[in-house]
């Protein structure tokens, strides 16, 4: 057996859960086996993506043993547009003192 956990952290908490897999299983089997989907309804294999130690992978993906399955939130914003607005706005600021 394998043994592997499944992470997911939302804006309140972070829920865990360590599970024993048979060899070959998959980060999807894993998900589903350890209650992940009743605990979160609203999110479904269509709606999440995984990583494993912070590298994105698929659902498909073989486990190995000790992996840490995190489970993603989606972005609320777009990072490269936020850097963007920081940008425009310390500039503005900028002038202003000058």
């Amino acid at each position: 057996m394998l043994k592997v956990s499944v992470v997911y952290a939302d804006k309140d908490n972070i829920w865990h859960k360590s599970l024993n897999v048979c060899p070959g299983a998959t980060v999807g089997e894993a998900i589903s086996n350890s209650g992940f989907y009743e605990a979160h309804p609203s999110l479904s294999t269509q709606s999440i993506s995984v990583g494993i130690y912070g590298q994105r992978i698929e659902l498909s993906r073989k486990l190995s043993q000790h992996d840490r399955i995190e489970i993603y939130r989606e972005l609320i914003f777009d990072p490269m547009e936020s850097r963007r607005r920081r940008a425009i706005h310390r500039q503005r600021n900028k002038k202003k003192t000058n």
